[in-house]
């Protein structure tokens, strides 16, 4: 079993751990230091054990914090894709799309034909 060296606080620990979680190990270290030097910097040298303890308090209101925001957005992904579900059940809205009569078809394909005749009088003339 490795014996790991972590600081906490400015104070050198050695633990013990499970090969393979060295890294794992190291870096819950690190954010317990965190939050130990934070109390350091506040009140100075204090006991080991309250460091320690007071660290580990402020750590667990952190990961309480990112639980309450875990729920809430899991709640949010839940309504979500429920939404999703209903939307992919339903039926698809028919569009009615009126018919142009071709009457109007015909006299547009006049109208056009008019137009270009009277452009290229008009190129003719400038030109």
């Amino acid at each position: 079993m490795p014996e790991v060296q972590i600081e906490v606080g400015g104070r050198v620990f050695e633990v013990a751990c499970q090969d393979g979680e060295q890294h794992f190990l190291q870096s819950a270290a690190k954010m317990l230091d965190a939050e130990a030097r934070v109390l350091v910097s506040q009140a100075g040298r204090i006991p080991e054990g309250r460091m320690l303890l007071m660290s580990g308090l402020m750590l667990a209101d952190k990961t309480a914090g990112l639980e309450d925001k875990l729920g809430e957005v899991e709640a949010k992904l839940a309504a979500a894709q429920q939404e999703i579900e209903g939307l992919k059940s339903a039926e698809p809205e028919k569009v009615e799309v009126p018919v142009i009569p071709g009457e109007v078809t015909d006299t547009l394909s006049e109208l056009t034909a008019r137009a270009e005749a009277i452009a290229d009088l008009v190129e003719e003339t400038v030109g």
